[in-house]
């Protein structure tokens, strides 16, 4: 184990360990010590921070630099370890910019739920005023969203609502931005409506299983319209494909009163089902969603570092 303090280890096992703010190998958080910057490696799970070396050490100046173009936007020259296997985070460059001692990424459902919609992210505004807060568009993870993420705030801002993406917390200590996470989450708390979640009578298609707790995606029609026209952030594209297909073939299918998912599905894929039905079924009616577009979801499916990642969530834990 590294030297990193409990406390930092303790808080990102409980943010991963917690469906609402992280789903599998999602969400980052990293320390800074000087000039070092730990950070949750790629395709490592927070959820077992206190359990397993899942932060790789950089030289957080030559991780700012990659920002500003200096590299190529991985951070893997910026590995202070030359025999370290693991690569950092694909956010090590905005966690390096941050002047923040503390920083936690999650992919709060909560905020997924406001950050989908320009309607909710501007009712999360209202509810988070007060606090030092801002809203950034949606960009492609790593270099790009590090410059959206540059302009948008001040050397004062503690949280960022990146749209379409998720919640970034950032303070001087671990309690710090403890607090810091609940304050915003007590505030964009949204319920989810109790819906029945049962397997439908008949068999599910060949290679799949129903997915009960998804049920009300498949059998209410606005969920239905909204889960199969697309994909509202970085993960659902990731691991579950672009859009839910209504036939077999995909990660998960719609069928016509449930949806499955393949008997061979990764732990992953199965968090990000679970998050897509928490994401969606909260969402207020009169708050319609955007999907990122055919354009993002391209970029993300052909992109190295995003490829890394599914392949290190599919292999089965030792």
């Amino acid at each position: 184990m590294t030297s990193l303090p409990t406390d930092f280890r303790a808080l990102s096992a409980r943010l991963g360990q917690d469906p609402l703010q992280v789903q599998g190998a999602g969400g980052n958080t990293s320390f800074k010590d000087g000039a070092v910057m730990w950070i949750k490696a790629s395709g490592t799970e927070l959820a077992d921070a206190e359990e397993k070396d899942i932060f790789v050490a950089v030289d957080r100046d030559k991780a700012k630099a990659e920002a500003y173009g200096a590299g190529d936007g991985t951070c893997k020259a910026a590995v202070l370890d030359p025999q370290a296997t693991l690569r950092p985070s694909i956010e090590t460059t905005f966690h390096a910019l941050l002047d923040w001692k503390v920083v936690a990424h999650t992919h709060s459902v909560a905020t997924l739920v406001h950050a989908i919609s320009d309607t909710g992210c501007a009712e999360a505004m209202r509810k988070l005023q007060g606090l030092p807060v801002a809203v950034v568009p949606y960009r492609k993870p790593g270099v790009p969203l590090t410059g959206a993420i540059a302009t948008a705030i001040t050397t004062d801002t503690q949280v960022i609502i990146l749209q379409n993406h998720g919640l970034v917390c950032a303070a001087h200590s671990v309690e710090e931005v403890s607090e810091l996470i609940a304050n915003v989450e007590a505030r964009l708390i949204m319920p989810l409506p109790e819906r029945p979640c049962t397997s439908p009578a008949s068999p599910a298609p060949d290679g799949y299983d129903w997915f009960e707790y998804a049920a009300p995606l498949a059998r209410d029609p606005r969920l239905r319209a909204l889960v199969t026209q697309g994909s509202y952030y970085p993960d659902h594209v990731v691991f579950l494909g672009p859009a839910l297909p209504t036939e077999p073939g995909g990660v998960a299918v719609v069928c016509t009163d449930g949806v499955a998912l393949r008997k061979d599905a990764t732990s992953a894929q199965r968090a990000m089902l679970c998050c897509v039905m928490d994401v969606l079924g909260r969402l207020p009616e009169d708050w319609p969603p955007h999907p990122i577009g055919a354009e993002a979801e391209a970029a993300l499916l052909n992109w190295d570092a995003e490829k890394y990642r599914q392949a290190l969530a599919a292999k089965p834990a030792p």
